[in-house]
């Protein structure tokens, strides 16, 4: 017979362990190189976000610059068509020059490490297209021809101007005042020039905008930088998130890998051993029967019983593997139907009492009348009642005494309960009673042998019926098991009506 696990274990699955070391030095590795590449304090990736965003509200902004200088062309053009021409042309050739930049700058492959590079650049082209506006303020235009006034066309057309940056590249930072210095530069050369009083107003207002809508555009990058650092806090931990989910169903599908390996090692096992065995209780019980002739030697029919023995009880423990094995796997199949508690106690006591009276032991049975019927699999619960008094019989002394109780419960359901007055359980052995294969220290002494298997398939078969199973014990005074089943499960039948006359 093969043994060996399926092929779907032989396959090479990536170790958890070192993925997530190498993933650990790789964000801290990360980490310091956004530290080290950022001097603003900002990591790359988010000067990268910012600088896209930029690019986006360039674009948005580009045709209200347009407006402006189409406004200015116009209005001062049917007087001044020399700088009309000139301020047009200075205009197109700085958005050329940013415009150029930005196509360059969408056209890079991985800008992510240049991203104070790209920065500078775009400071810089921020800084040419503010140069036509020093020009407006420069250039010697006719104060009174025309239909408009001179310098509020120029103030109206600055202020624009320096609301449209403070809105456009406030994701950039530093735009303000590189679009804003030439303009600045020439209203400081026209005060220092000597103007009118109302000119020096105009100019000190213009000039003292460009702080205020420069602090007006750091509030805003702020708040994006704030939104970008929690999307990608965000998006840190989906990816963390996402990881677990890939090791969670790495590892579900390697205990399924191993279940079903067990699975087969145990139909294979018990198929291998049930035919020998078989054939060991037959013989034997052929041999201590003396069916074929008499054996003539009492130390062999000795032998043939402890072969027999021996025999039943790797059978029991072939089946109560298979049984819990199923229960765990979720194979094991309720057949459910109304029947009676009470029935099933009796039932197990019938079965076990041969045993007890071997040893002396008297079981008391303690029924509640009356109890009304319960829902659920017949063979699973003679087999928990079963389970419950054997253990109590192995591990009570000689002479010692069992009660089985059926009753209600508080909530309205029902229970079975078995006490023995043997040698007990502490209480920090429970869990390991409770465990596949374990045994208490004080019964291993005193008891008979065991599989270990009979608590935790009790267990099991009352968590598929809903139920609860508890075991409390007190060394020197004897333990107590109860099976619990909940009120769902009681079949409680209306009473009759009375008929009215």
């Amino acid at each position: 017979m093969s043994l060996a696990a399926p092929p779907s274990l032989n396959e090479k699955l990536p170790r958890r362990g070192q993925a997530s070391r190498r993933a650990d030095m790789a964000d801290t590795v990360r980490s310091a190189r956004d530290r080290l590449l950022s001097p603003a304090g900002l990591p790359p990736r988010i000067e990268l976000a910012l600088l896209r965003q930029h690019v986006a509200h360039l674009f948005l902004g580009l045709p209200v610059i347009a407006t402006i200088v189409a406004t200015v062309a116009i209005a001062v053009g049917l007087r001044e068509t020399l700088f009309a021409w000139s301020w047009i042309a200075a205009n197109l050739v700085a958005s050329g020059l940013l415009v150029f930049t930005v196509l360059r700058f969408e056209a890079s492959s991985r800008p992510i490490f240049q991203a104070l590079a790209w920065k500078r650049l775009f400071l810089a082209g921020h800084f040419l297209a503010g140069l036509p506006f020093a020009l407006l303020w420069l250039w010697p235009l006719c104060e009174s021809c025309g239909f408009v006034d001179t310098d509020a066309l120029r103030f109206a057309a600055s202020m624009g101007a320096i609301a449209t940056m403070a809105i456009i590249g406030a994701a950039l930072g530093g735009v303000v005042v590189a679009s804003c210095l030439p303009l600045v530069g020439a209203l400081l050369y026209r005060l220092a020039s000597g103007t009118a009083p109302m000119e020096q107003a105009l100019h000190g207002l213009l000039i003292g905008a460009v702080p205020f809508f420069t602090l007006v555009a750091e509030r805003l990058r702020r708040g994006m930088v704030e939104r970008l650092r929690h999307k990608a806090e965000k998006d840190q931990l989906v990816s963390e998130i996402e990881t677990a989910r890939i090791q969670s169903d790495e590892a579900r599908q390697r205990a399924e890998h191993a279940n079903l390996a067990k699975s087969q090692f145990l139909a294979t096992m018990s198929h291998e051993l049930r035919t020998p065995l078989n054939a060991i209780l037959g013989f034997s019980e052929v041999i201590n029967n003396e069916i074929l002739g008499p054996v003539g030697n009492d130390t062999y029919r000795e032998y043939v019983r402890d072969i027999h023995h021996s025999g039943q009880h790797l059978l029991d423990l072939i089946n109560e593997i298979l049984d819990l094995s199923r229960v765990e796997a979720g194979r094991y199949t309720l057949n459910e139907e109304p029947m009676l508690l009470a029935d099933k106690a009796r039932e197990g006591i019938g079965y076990i009492q041969l045993k007890a009276d071997t040893k002396r032991i008297s079981i008391v049975s303690e029924f509640e009348p009356d109890l009304p019927q319960l829902w659920g699999d017949p063979r699973s619960l003679r087999q928990v009642v079963l389970n419950l008094l054997s253990n109590a019989v192995k591990f009570t002394p000689e002479g010692g005494r069992i009660v089985c109780r059926v009753g209600w419960t508080a909530g309205g359901g029902q229970y079975v309960s078995v006490t023995d007055n043997g040698p007990g359980i502490p209480e920090d052995e429970l869990p390991t009673v409770l465990s596949s294969f374990g045994q208490g220290s004080s019964a291993i002494k005193s008891a008979e042998q065991g599989t270990g298997l009979g608590l935790p398939i009790v267990q099991a078969l009352m968590a598929l019926h809903n139920g609860r199973f508890d075991l409390r014990s007190r060394v020197g005074q004897g333990t107590e098991a109860i099976a619990i089943f909940p009120h769902s499960r009681v079949l409680e039948v209306m009473p009759a009506m009375q008929d009215f006359a």
